[in-house]
């Protein structure tokens, strides 16, 4: 064998557990997945079996990883990724008197979004229906908040959270002077 197919040997065990450990999923669960024992995938991870190159197909698809990738020597994704306030995506044309921080991740979108939003004296951010079972999550950090949600209205404070449905018509009012809170919107 080559220096270089050493050197790929010796990192592919660490390279998939690292993989199944971001995925967030157990031997066995990678094993329903990829259709190979829950044992060889154990004994892969732990140097003490070399994959076969189908074995290894099977586990890089379970695993939602690069095949190539997995293989070459490039150096791995960090596992830190940093956005700097400056580098953070700001809207301010949406509401009035608001600023939002968008600080998910663009393929979050519609799924999971996180916000930070800011509110100016008699700030209002005033929403349509998103889809149906949409819900919010509001926690004011700073100053208070008004929440209507279809009919319901509720007033927040610092510390407080409101969780409601966002599938109807809903606002965030900054009524009583400055506010700051962070929102989570779930299956917009």
């Amino acid at each position: 064998m080559t220096d270089s197919a050493d050197a790929i040997l010796n990192h592919l065990p660490a390279r998939l557990k690292e993989a199944r450990r971001n995925q967030g999923l157990s031997l066995d669960a990678v094993a329903k997945l990829s259709g190979v024992s829950r044992s060889m995938v154990s004994q892969i991870e732990r140097g003490e079996s070399s994959p076969t190159i189908a074995t290894l197909w099977n586990l890089t698809r379970a695993l939602q990883v690069d095949f190539a990738g997995l293989l070459d020597g490039a150096v791995a994704k960090p596992q830190i990724e940093t956005l700097r306030a400056s580098e953070v995506p700001t809207i301010d044309n949406l509401g009035s008197g608001c600023r939002i921080r968008i600080l998910s991740p663009p393929e979050e979108a519609g799924k999971h979004e996180v916000y930070e939003v800011s509110f100016e004296p008699g700030g209002l951010l005033d929403s349509q229906p998103h889809t149906r079972g949409a819900r919010e999550h509001l926690t004011v950090i700073e100053g208070q908040l008004q929440v209507t949600s279809g009919e319901s209205t509720s007033t927040l404070s610092a510390g407080d959270t409101a969780r409601y449905a966002a599938d109807v018509s809903h606002r965030i009012a900054a009524e009583h002077g400055a506010a700051r809170a962070f929102l989570v919107v779930q299956d917009a």
